[in-house]
């Protein structure tokens, strides 16, 4: 939640740049993304408060972030927080509980100082919360741009379901997973590496905050160059579904994850994988860092608080 709360405002801004010089159409959708989770927006016509509708005349982020506080107020800096909120807490829950209950799982079979154990942790517990998650995330975008009722909705995913079969249900599931599961292997090896190596140094027994913030910038921003080209495939497969509902457009069949791979290299050679890298950068790393840090912090209040508990 506080990584949610500190990140959100930089892509709001960012986003509201981007629209300035480029204004969404009706119909047309972006990714918005904080690092963490991801969130399809399609853009409609109508007065609302969500970031990506209101004209802005901005010269710069420093300006756009005082002028947006100015006219709108500092509560416009957390637009589109509360729907992103919804996926993005019980994701992280899942995630981060696999995570250690898989940790301790495979210390008790492989050894405690196993180095292939945040590899494995890692990908199963990313498999695990994608899966799960999956089918909920188009559930949730479905009824939140179309304005349906839960009836709506069970008839809409139902009929679906019929025409398309179960597995339609997690369409996007494979370019997820690809970028998902060697980042959070690559993340909690190379955290886990940088922590220890820096408790080393320090001479402490227990991860400070310090040092889980900086291993997990530093591990957050290698994953996130390494597996920058499946968050582009993603993006780009995400955008072109939903266009294609939004404005009614028949759907391609070259779809497949490797097909839109080989179109984005053939139209804008192998830099156009790496597209983005700066922005993701600027989101990943501190959200990362953020996230770890707090969470590291959090565990470590209450084992303490436990170990007192038990003492009296």
């Amino acid at each position: 939640l506080i990584c949610f709360i500190l990140v959100t405002p930089l892509d709001v801004i960012k986003t509201r740049l981007q629209a300035q010089s480029n204004p969404f159409p009706k119909g047309k959708c972006f990714v918005y993304s904080n690092g963490l989770m991801d969130h399809i927006c399609v853009c409609e016509n109508g007065d609302s408060k969500a970031w990506y509708k209101k004209p802005g005349h901005f010269k710069g982020t420093l300006d756009a972030f005082v002028k947006i506080i100015q006219i709108e107020g500092i509560k416009s800096l957390w637009s589109g927080l509360p729907p992103t909120l919804i996926m993005a807490l019980p994701t992280t829950v899942i995630y981060f509980t696999c995570y250690d209950q898989l940790s301790e799982a495979l210390k008790s079979r492989l050894g405690k100082d196993d180095e292939h154990i945040p590899v494995l942790a890692g990908s199963l517990s990313r498999f695990g919360s994608v899966t799960v998650v999956s089918p909920l995330e188009l559930i949730r975008t479905r009824m939140q741009y179309r304005k349906l009722s839960y009836k709506q909705l069970y008839t809409c995913v139902s009929s679906k379901v019929a025409v398309d079969g179960w597995f339609s249900l997690w369409r996007g599931w494979t370019s997820t997973v690809l970028r998902d599961v060697p980042f959070s292997a690559m993340y909690w090896y190379n955290y886990e590496r940088f922590k220890k190596m820096m408790c080393k140094e320090a001479g402490a027994h227990e991860p400070t905050f310090f040092i889980a913030f900086t291993s997990g910038a530093a591990s957050g921003s290698i994953a996130a160059v390494i597996t920058l080209p499946f968050d582009v495939v993603k993006t780009h497969r995400q955008t072109e579904l939903w266009e294609c509902e939004t404005l009614k457009i028949p759907q391609r069949d070259c779809t497949s994850t490797w097909a839109v791979m080989r179109k984005i290299v053939a139209k804008n050679g192998i830099t156009g994988l790496f597209a983005g890298i700066i922005p993701r950068l600027f989101k990943v790393a501190p959200a990362c860092a953020i996230m770890i840090s707090t969470y590291e912090y959090g565990k470590s209040f209450f084992s303490h608080l436990n170990e007192k508990m038990d003492q009296h």
